[in-house]
């Protein structure tokens, strides 16, 4: 009974993670067209997922020491899923898991992929965002280091872009 327990929970963690890659897939969408509310309404629902996938994995811990206890094993919170298959002496079983934990780990994979090339997209956009600043107002020259007040122009303000910030 509690191997059925484990196999819906992996069920539920393919899905969860599943559909963070439909969100990855929506993020990086929006950092293409830089639409920032599709953007932020993705990044606040995978806040929740995540959180979910977190319960989900506490839930998948209980299940396994549930699934040992059963067997007459000591419940152990670091077994993972490869270890378990080496107690289930049921082929079909076996094989069940085993394709439940590659489906999760390719899910996983394809996940770190997106999130990866999402990373270099949003790197790619605030470079932009920082050049055209630097175009509009002048790249940021010394303005940080004291100067002494008598040798200060003006304001003290040394960007001298196309956009005037004292008007």
């Amino acid at each position: 009974m509690s191997l059925q327990a484990v196999f819906e929970n992996m069920e539920k963690l393919i899905e969860a993670h599943q559909t963070l890659l439909d969100l990855g897939e929506r993020k990086k969408q929006a950092l293409i067209v830089n639409d920032i509310d599709q953007l932020t309404a993705a990044v606040n629902k995978e806040g929740r997922l995540i959180k979910q996938v977190t319960e989900l994995d506490q839930q998948r811990i209980h299940a396994i020491g549930a699934f040992m206890l059963e067997k007459g094993y000591r419940p152990n919170p670091y077994v993972t899923i490869s270890d378990l298959t080496k107690l289930i002496f049921k082929m079909d079983e076996k094989k069940a898991l085993q394709t439940l934990q590659q489906t999760l780990l390719q899910t996983i994979e394809r996940l770190k992929t997106l999130n990866e090339l999402n990373r270099q997209l949003l790197e790619q956009s605030l470079t932009f965002v920082n050049y055209s600043l630097d175009l509009v107002l002048g790249p940021p020259e010394d303005e940080a280091v004291y100067q002494n007040p008598q040798q200060q122009q003006g304001y003290g303000f040394k960007r001298q872009g196309m956009f005037d910030s004292r008007a």
